[in-house]
């Protein structure tokens, strides 16, 4: 396992504006060619989080997936992030994990967010994705996720826990310590990615993108501001912390019902 180079991409969003927000990101994801492994997007990057799936949702070969195929090869790093997905007539909140050479993997919004009525128009996933990046094992996973720490319970399969999310500035306080509290209680990194700006519905968002170390200490977090920032997360800390602390040999076995 080699130190990994991770891009954080904090920004506003053009309201179910696909061409616009694709126009915007690859500004922001051009200047990082041959400089980063990964650019992580937040949720619903294209289009906002919306729940108007008829007028706005791709199928996997759609421009949304072609543009995200095309900057990785641009760049040569991976870029993942959330969309609206159409397949087999079911609504998906997919996140894509798309490398330099065109291939991918995804992963569906397991937690749906009922609150927003978002259950009502999306079909929910039944399974994690852990996917390997130069050594480093990486679950990436969306936004109201992070507040059910059994489905994101580090069972020795993964090194970084990725979160990229639309959290709306009043509930932030929630944000900043569960991104926290994921870190100490599986002894990993985790980003967060979130936007900023008002959405369609007038939600401020404030982002408060963060990078956790393993410890749970906050090594990066901004807020109200649009940012495209790259760090180096370190194996040699991520060994020591869990070599010291060796407490997920402890942890209790469970299996979850989907």
């Amino acid at each position: 396992m080699s130190d990994l180079r991770v891009t954080l991409v904090q920004e506003s969003l053009h309201w179910e504006n696909v061409t616009e927000n694709l126009r915007q990101f690859a500004s922001f994801i051009r200047q990082f060619k041959n400089a980063t492994d990964v650019i992580i997007l937040p949720e619903m990057f294209s289009t906002g989080f919306s729940m108007n799936t008829s007028a706005l949702a791709e199928e996997m070969n759609g421009k949304t997936v072609s543009w995200m195929k095309m900057m990785a090869a641009e760049v040569n790093a991976v870029i993942t992030g959330s969309i609206i997905i159409s397949e087999n007539g079911n609504y998906y909140n997919r996140l894509i994990w798309m490398r330099p050479d065109g291939t991918q993997e995804h992963y569906d919004k397991r937690h749906l967010f009922s609150m927003g009525d978002e259950d009502k128009h999306y079909s929910a996933g039944n399974k994690r994705l852990i996917v390997s990046l130069n050594g480093w094992n990486i679950c990436p996973q969306i936004c109201y996720d992070l507040r059910f720490p059994v489905w994101n319970r580090n069972r020795n399969d993964y090194d970084l826990l990725i979160f990229v999310a639309s959290w709306p500035e009043p509930r932030n306080f929630a944000w900043k310590h569960l991104l926290q509290a994921r870190a100490i209680e599986n002894q990993s990194y985790v980003i967060g990615v979130s936007r900023i700006g008002n959405d369609g519905h007038a939600i401020y968002h404030s982002g408060d993108s963060a990078l956790i170390d393993p410890l749970g200490e906050v090594v990066f977090t901004q807020a109200d501001t649009a940012f495209a920032k790259t760090f180096t997360i370190s194996k040699e800390r991520l060994e020591y912390v869990r070599s010291k602390m060796p407490f997920l040999k402890d942890a209790d076995e469970f299996e979850i019902k989907t």
